[in-house]
């Protein structure tokens, strides 16, 4: 699983981020989580609100910092 983490670097990125990391260690799940900062990247990726949270390649949330266990749920499927 490929987990991204888009936004420019601000304090509710990295917060997701954090949040993304500790859902995943969790859950004892097999993901990449990496952070995307490149704007052009994000606006390929069609977000324009950060931060933004993809899974495989598909927008999950935007906007908001989403709990550990609201990631658990999507990491889960």
């Amino acid at each position: 699983m490929k987990i991204e983490i888009l936004g420019p670097g601000c304090p509710k990125c990295k917060k997701l981020f954090e949040n993304a990391e500790k859902a995943v260690k969790e859950l004892s799940v097999h993901a990449d989580v990496v952070k995307v900062e490149d704007i052009q990247k994000i606006l390929n990726a069609g977000v324009i609100m950060t931060p933004a949270l993809t899974v495989d390649g598909v927008v999950k949330s935007t906007g908001k910092v989403l709990s550990v266990d609201e990631l658990k749920k999507i990491f889960q499927g």
